[in-house]
């Protein structure tokens, strides 16, 4: 087990502190601290009353949130009410340059209300601050010191082009409901409303996104590209910015793990990084499960290497006729040449060793994989803290052994067909 590094441990107490205030939103809450830490924009997609505002003033709280910059947009709202007044002393010398202290130019955590309201007046100037993180003061080209923004709407954008590219700059996207659960309305009325303590500094984040230098291993690109393939055969598209901006959070996870390479595990969350509408989620998680699945078949092929044991068990078992009617020859003293007599005999021997060791060999893996499905939630968080729904992957390895099992009944079987007994030292408990 890894030693608990002191950013897991803010990780783990922020989320604890919000999960107490906000019922139902665990997911969401672990979500937008990897977009936080990833220095990714969030949209959060839902009807009025979801505590959407509140979860993102609270994540700003963990900070202090001295740099704090909140808005509701309207089609009336004007660029002095985000960026500043023009300042008059500047006008005077010419000089068209906003007064941006206090504004969004200088904050460092930032929630717009109803982002999709904004009208064209603003935009352009929102797009180069969330991309770039860049404003454009008259002619100067200033930088501005954003980490995070999360926005809401109520609704998604229209066909309009520039809402569209505005759409786009969000990495994260997740749709927030009402609370569903009985047990979660039982305690709305009692969730803490004090302050919340200041858990991070800005050094947490901009030590995670030094130290983003990961590498993304070639068999984790060709996974993320065959997820693009699978999308476009659906007719989804994706901008390169967002496949670019998705690796970078791969690369994110895996430093908050303190890994040097992105694993299987830190793409748990790049559904929620795909779709466009929330309609299209379920099949994003479709398209993503299953590539997950295969990848993390090829991840164990050290400890279980199923594709290879399928393979052999599959060859044997093509020859299984063969060599059970050799052995009924043999046995009813039929005449057979020399030359297929050695033949079939080096092939029964091969046969019987191949069988025996592999069965054997897989019998005590899996031995091994039921001791690690024992502590299988401690063994996942170890590979991505921030998984919430454990079970889902935990049942993962349960299927993977699953399939180990159905081939060492395989080997059993096509053994017990061409030897007519039970393979020594491979007994195994399937009823497990």
């Amino acid at each position: 087990m890894n030693t608990t590094t002191p950013i897991q441990r803010k990780m783990d107490q922020a989320i604890e502190l919000l999960e107490r205030r906000f019922l139902e939103r665990s997911e969401l809450i672990r979500l937008l601290m990897l977009g936080m830490m990833s220095g990714e924009n969030a949209l959060l997609i839902g009807p009025p009353g979801t505590a959407k505002s509140q979860l993102a003033r609270s994540v700003a709280q963990l900070f202090g949130a001295e740099h704090w910059f909140e808005y509701l947009l309207t089609r009336f709202t004007t660029p002095d009410e985000l960026f500043g007044p023009v300042s008059l002393q500047q006008l005077k010398l010419d000089n068209y340059v906003r007064k941006t202290a206090g504004y969004l130019p200088q904050a460092q955590f930032a929630f717009l209300d109803e982002i999709f309201k904004a009208n064209s007046a603003i935009l352009n100037a929102l797009l180069s601050i969330l991309n770039e993180r860049l404003y454009f003061n008259g002619r100067e080209k200033e930088e501005v010191p954003l980490q995070f923004l999360i926005a809401a709407s109520n609704e998604l954008p229209d066909d309009d082009e520039q809402l569209t590219a505005l759409y786009d700059r969000f990495l994260f996207r997740y749709e927030v409901h009402y609370l569903q659960q009985a047990a979660s309305y039982e305690r709305m009325f009692s969730l803490p409303t004090n302050p919340l303590p200041v858990v991070f500094s800005l050094y947490d984040i901009k030590d995670i996104q030094a130290a983003k230098q990961v590498t993304i291993p070639e068999a984790l690109i060709y996974f993320l590209y065959r997820i693009k393939q699978d999308m476009e055969e659906k007719e989804y598209v994706l901008s390169d910015r967002r496949w670019s901006k998705i690796a970078g959070v791969w690369r994110t996870s895996a430093a908050l793990h303190g890994r040097e390479q992105v694993t299987i595990w830190d793409t748990v969350f790049t559904p929620h990084m795909l779709w466009d509408v929330p309609e299209d989620l379920n099949v994003m998680r479709e398209l993503f499960e299953r590539q997950f699945t295969e990848m993390l078949k090829a991840e164990l092929e050290n400890e279980l290497p199923l594709q290879r044991l399928q393979q052999l068990a599959d060859k044997w078992k093509e020859k299984e006729s063969e060599l059970h009617a050799f052995q009924f020859k043999k046995e009813v003293g039929a005449k057979l040449g020399k030359e297929a007599l050695e033949r079939n005999g080096q092939l029964l021997e091969a046969c019987r060793t191949e069988l025996e060791e592999t069965a054997r060999d897989l019998r005590n893996r899996l031995m091994q994989w039921e001791k690690r499905e024992h502590d299988l939630g401690a063994y996942v968080l170890e590979k991505n803290r921030l998984i919430h729904n454990v079970e889902k992957y935990t049942v993962k390895y349960a299927y993977l052994r699953i399939e180990g099992e159905r081939i060492l009944q395989q080997l059993q079987k096509t053994y017990r067909t061409i030897f007519d007994k039970e393979i020594a030292g491979a007994d195994y408990d399937f009823t497990l």
